[in-house]
């Protein structure tokens, strides 16, 4: 009812740069108790336009599973954009300016990250407007720039808050505003506010009717008129709130509450002073929850595990008392992300240098759902323990190869352990690898009067086995399981051959970890089938909200398991579900459109049997004429 209650116009412009490249977006949704309008300006320009799309669309969708207009879901919303991009990205850094605007047609709200722009606009008076996220906005609040050169000031686009940030993303969130009748909001991007002044709008609004288009017109005409050098993309939109809803049933509900408010206004006082306390407490309790969280995530960052794990469980703790769902949930994540990385630092220190890369590379996975924290220092554990199990493994094949009597080939590879123990200061390695090489050098000694030819043949054999097994560690190393899985099966079958039960054992853990690996994958594989299949039965059933979701989960998954393929076949797919939403709201149209049509018939035909009627009655009423004689 608040929709078809209020009158809310949209208009809006977008054009491409010369280069015929778009990288803006603007999107809406009006349902009927809330409304959402987003801008969005990539911020690279020699990205396509991805970075503004993929924004925009994944706030809507954000907003249309969980309509609000609170802090927490507009932050939400944002948040769950900038995840977006972080995880989209591939080779190119997704980035972007973005404004969000959430109405209940009577008030608003708005968040923003960046340098897209908002203006209210009352009575041809600003009343509210946003301010960018950049350097140069900074030396503006303090005094060390004038306003009006803003707009050609070199560090405009020095942002510290945008889409795409990896660390420290924090929007502005605005309070609320009460709308009024014929307020008007302007949302734009740098192609506009760089070449049209603050005044010219304003001065444009102030002669608006009640109509957007023309304000849209006006604004677009005032910029190329000017023929700027180097004009690129830009978008420009309006809203007009020329009528705002009313609630019918407002003194009613005053009155409902004043009758039961005064019998219990005694209790209310006594309750009080209670409740006071409580409430005390309580914000206590969410400012103590609240510098716990936040303690955690600069301990991460700082790369302090031990003092973020207890900072993190304190606001965990916190966050079950006080039924914090959104710090439950994260604290959670982040909590995963610690347990995993200290796991990983024990058994780095302990020398269980595969435990230790197993837990990393759990770390690193967890950190897809904990903002992306940690994943530079979590990389870096994964590059020292790949390194020191290198050194082992290097110290093996020498082992091995001693074994089989091919003493030159042990010697570089014990040599090449030394070497790289060296250069990344693993001492215990490099111990080890001039330990090998002594013993090396003990048992030349002790083989040189051994049979040449059956110690060349072994050796060959023993190579060829130390070659496949080589092989299956760089499989596994660039992640190519399935490969992996072969080299290390061949090379188990040339250690059976030769009897070597040390490189058999080791085989069999490596054959077990691998097939861990392709048994972790054919998971996601499963994962992201079953969001398909139901994306599949939500789209059957057109239901075509549920289906984008479920797309968006199942890409998700392809997209951590690099099959772009899969990823390329869930974007087509999505497009079919955009346009049976388009095609929903365009039926829904067309449906108003002749319900009012038909209802305005029926007025007219009420009209009309009414007017005859008392025509008919008038009729019935008036004096026979006169005769004349």
């Amino acid at each position: 009812m608040r929709k078809q209650n209020s009158e809310f116009l949209t208009a809006f412009t977008s054009e491409a740069s010369r280069k015929i490249k778009n990288t803006d977006f603007f999107g809406f949704v009006e349902l009927d108790k809330f409304a959402c309008y987003v801008i969005a300006d990539g911020i690279d320009d020699d990205v396509d336009a991805i970075s503004a799309k993929l924004a925009v669309d994944t706030v809507v969708s954000a907003f249309m599973e969980s309509p609000s207009m609170s802090k927490r879901a507009v932050r939400r919303y944002l948040r769950t954009a900038n995840r977006a991009l972080l995880t989209a990205r591939s080779k190119m850094k997704l980035k972007a300016s973005v404004t969000v605007l959430v109405t209940n047609y009577v008030k608003l709200r708005y968040g923003q990250a960046g340098n897209t722009r908002f203006r209210l606009y009352r009575d041809g008076f600003l009343r509210m407007q946003s301010q960018d996220s950049s350097l140069s906005m900074d030396m503006v609040r303090e005094e060390k720039l004038e306003q009006d050169k803003l707009a050609q000031h070199e560090e405009r686009h020095n942002l510290f808050c945008y889409l795409g940030q990896e660390k420290g993303f924090s929007p502005y969130i605005s309070k609320k505003f009460k709308l009024a009748n014929a307020d008007a909001v302007a949302l734009y991007t740098r192609g506009i506010w760089e070449n049209v002044d603050e005044g010219e709008l304003k001065d444009v609004f102030a002669e608006a009717s009640d109509e957007p288009q023309p304000i849209v017109d006006s604004v677009e005409e005032m910029l190329l008129s000017r023929q700027p050098e180097g004009l690129e993309k830009y978008t420009f939109a309006t809203i007009f709130f020329n009528k705002v809803f009313i609630d019918p049933n407002r003194k009613r509900k005053i009155r409902k509450i004043l009758m039961i408010a005064i019998p219990i206004l005694l209790v209310l006082v006594i309750l009080t002073v209670v409740l006071l306390v409580m409430h005390n407490n309580r914000k206590k309790d969410i400012a103590a929850m609240e510098q716990s969280f936040y303690d955690a995530i600069e301990y991460i960052q700082a790369d302090n595990y031990p003092r973020a794990k207890t900072e993190c469980q304190n606001a965990l703790d916190l966050a079950n008392k006080l039924k914090n769902k959104e710090i439950q949930d994260d604290a959670s994540n982040y909590m995963k992300l610690i347990e995993s990385v200290i796991a990983g630092d024990t058994d780095l220190n302990d020398g269980e240098y595969r435990d230790a890369q197993r837990n990393y590379l759990n770390a690193q996975n967890r950190s897809r759902y904990a903002d992306n924290l940690g994943l530079d220092y979590i990389q870096d554990r994964l590059e020292q323990t790949g390194q020191y199990i290198t050194v082992y493994d290097l110290i093996a094949l020498g082992d091995t190869l001693v074994t089989n009597l091919q003493y030159d080939k042990a010697e570089e590879q014990y040599s090449a352990a030394q070497l790289l123990a060296g250069s990344i200061y693993f001492t215990e390695g490099r111990d080890s690898a001039i330990a090998a090489l002594e013993r090396l050098y003990e048992s030349m000694k002790q083989e040189q009067a051994d049979n040449a030819a059956a110690a060349q043949q072994t050796s060959e054999a023993q190579s060829a086995a130390a070659g496949v097994l080589s092989e299956g560690d760089t499989a596994f190393a660039k992640g190519d399981y399935t490969s992996a899985l072969t080299y290390y099966t061949t090379a188990l079958q040339k250690y059976t051959e030769l009897e070597d039960e040390v490189q058999v054992a080791a085989l069999l853990i490596k054959i077990a970890a691998t097939e861990e690996k392709l048994a972790a994958q054919q998971a996601l594989a499963d994962e992201a089938a079953e969001y398909m299949a139901l994306a599949e039965a939500a789209y059957e059933e057109k239901n075509y909200v549920q289906a984008k979701k479920y797309y968006l989960l199942a890409k998700d998954v392809y997209s951590s398991m690099q099959n772009d393929d899969k990823v390329a076949e869930v974007s087509r797919k999505m497009e079919l579900v955009e346009m049976g939403i388009s095609a929903e709201e365009e039926a829904a149209r067309k449906a108003a459109e002749e319900q009012a049509r038909l209802e305005q018939e029926r007025l007219e035909q009420e009209e009309a049997a009414k007017n005859a009627a008392q025509d008919g009655q008038e009729l019935s009423q008036s004096p026979p004429p006169e005769s004349v004689g």
